[in-house]
């Protein structure tokens, strides 16, 4: 079955953390006052968003998802106007002893010229940390996934997060985390963790990350220091990294960012989408994947922006997904022109596991760039029986081609059942430098590796990752 914006309807998650009101004020300087040396804005007009959780809880709601969202508040008009901005699905704890955080921007002639934050960071009282734990376990009985939104303003102690997360546990909600600071030990039985590079190495202990290995690495380390479960790390214009367990095999996605205008609330719209997809029964990297493509039209816009649930489905099929074969063509006779080795693998990769990662980065380590040719849906029927496959074409598709090992999905395959499913006509219609095939093979059991040589193509026969495979996976759902 595909999966679409109808898979986050009734879909609910909550999201606990640190909620603000973010005002702008906007005018002209075209003085500086007599009183110092200081511009003089003259307004010309406000306007009010929801910054912080707020941002998360707002992100959520535009993809269409039941979103609720619990905080703390001040007992001020501030508070009033974040009410007014959310809507239904606020639920608020007004602390006495601190205002609504707001963070008041001044722009002047289109330039931010300074910015102005009420705001008391300290723990809660003990009474009002206890009316939020009291308000947290009332209202998460009916998620599908819990969001932890840190911004290290009191709000989350070490004892109240235990309490949340060991509640969330104990009724098999998932729950992702936004991290503020160094100590990622307060997070401990979180399910998923998503820092930034910054944060990685800070929480990782690392002088400095760079490249691939170095995120992994820190990633491991972070996990085996923290008892959280996953990370999906973001990396900015190096997209994202996900590692699923301690002993999982890093995934690198590419980032999906053409054009990058704006990265305010970036980090919002990549948790709130994770948390959207977990909760409607994606995969890890099958959400984080999701997650990188609303990131790159996020960091698109100018300002915090929530994607829309339209603006997400409609740039993930198709959207550097897969490519035709003419233009897949077109691409590889460009890269050829450039001096780069093309290598090519096929497969139907229905459920995405540590095998497939593994033999993929294997691949691309022999080449310079990777084309994937994907069996279609009915091809894969074919193959598989009419029960496969698990994930439908533009899905797979979309995920193959977040890989960092792949450079470009295209997909092929028989229409009918006596017709021929090798990838033998594609390969000779693209030409591609090397083949990769993975399995206890030898070339003359391949048809499509006498097709490579008649061009003059190489033919490279590589082993897989022993007991990883689709049909044990289903195998285990099934009986389980």
């Amino acid at each position: 079955m595909g999966f679409s914006s109808k898979d986050f309807r009734d879909i609910r998650v909550i999201v606990i953390g640190d909620i603000m009101l973010d005002r702008y004020v906007y005018g002209e300087v075209t003085r500086i006052s007599p009183e110092g040396p200081f511009p003089i804005l003259s307004v010309s007009r406000e306007r009010n968003g929801l910054g912080g959780a707020g941002n998360v809880f707002a992100n959520l709601k535009s993809l269409g998802v039941d979103a609720r969202i619990i905080g703390v508040v001040g007992q001020d008009e501030g508070a009033n106007t974040i009410r007014s901005l959310c809507g239904p699905g606020a639920e608020f704890i007004e602390a006495g002893d601190r205002p609504t955080i707001q963070k008041i921007r001044f722009v002047g002639n289109g330039a931010q010229m300074m910015r102005a934050d009420h705001e008391i960071i300290a723990p809660l009282l003990e009474a009002d940390e206890g009316k939020l734990i009291e308000l947290v376990k009332t209202e998460i009985r009916f998620a599908k996934a819990v969001i932890l939104s840190d911004y290290g303003k009191g709000m989350f102690s070490k004892k109240g997060l235990a309490e949340i997360i060991a509640e969330a546990r104990s009724l098999g909600i998932p729950v992702l985390v936004d991290p503020k600071g160094k100590d990622y030990t307060i997070y401990n039985g979180a399910n998923i963790v998503t820092p930034n590079r910054k944060e990685l190495a800070e929480g990782s202990g690392a002088p400095s990350l760079s490249g691939d290995a170095d995120i992994a690495d820190a990633a491991v380390k972070l996990l085996a220091m923290s008892g959280i479960e996953s990370i999906v790390a973001t990396r900015s214009e190096d997209g994202m990294t996900v590692l699923d367990g301690i002993d999982g095999v890093p995934v690198h996605i590419k980032t999906m960012a053409q054009e990058v205008t704006d990265v305010s609330g970036a980090g919002d719209t990549v948790i709130a989408t994770l948390a959207a997809g977990i909760a409607a029964g994606l995969s890890l990297v099958e959400a984080a994947t999701l997650a990188n493509k609303a990131a790159g039209i996020a960091v698109a816009k100018a300002g915090a922006h929530a994607v829309t649930a339209e603006e997400l489905f409609s740039h993930t099929i198709g959207y550097e997904s897969y490519a035709t074969w003419d233009a897949a063509k077109e691409k590889i006779t460009s890269w050829k022109e450039m001096g780069l080795k093309v290598g090519f693998t096929n497969g139907c990769f229905d459920i995405l596991h540590a095998g497939h990662v593994t033999y993929l980065k294997e691949a691309a380590s022999h080449c310079d760039r990777l084309v994937l040719g994907l069996n279609h849906d009915k091809s894969v029927r074919i193959l598989k029986g009419e029960t496969r496959p698990v994930n439908a074409e533009a899905d797979r598709a979309t995920v193959m081609a977040g890989l960092g090992s792949v450079d470009l999905v295209v997909l092929f395959g028989a229409e009918e059942a006596d017709a021929d499913n090798t990838p033998c006509d594609i390969i000779g219609y693209l030409q591609p430098d090397i083949i990769f095939k993975g399995g206890d093979y030898t070339e003359d059991q391949l048809p499509e590796a006498k097709v490579a040589r008649s061009y003059g193509g190489d033919v490279k026969i590589m082993g897989v990752v022993e007991g990883r495979s689709t049909t044990n996976i289903i195998k285990k759902i099934y009986a389980a």
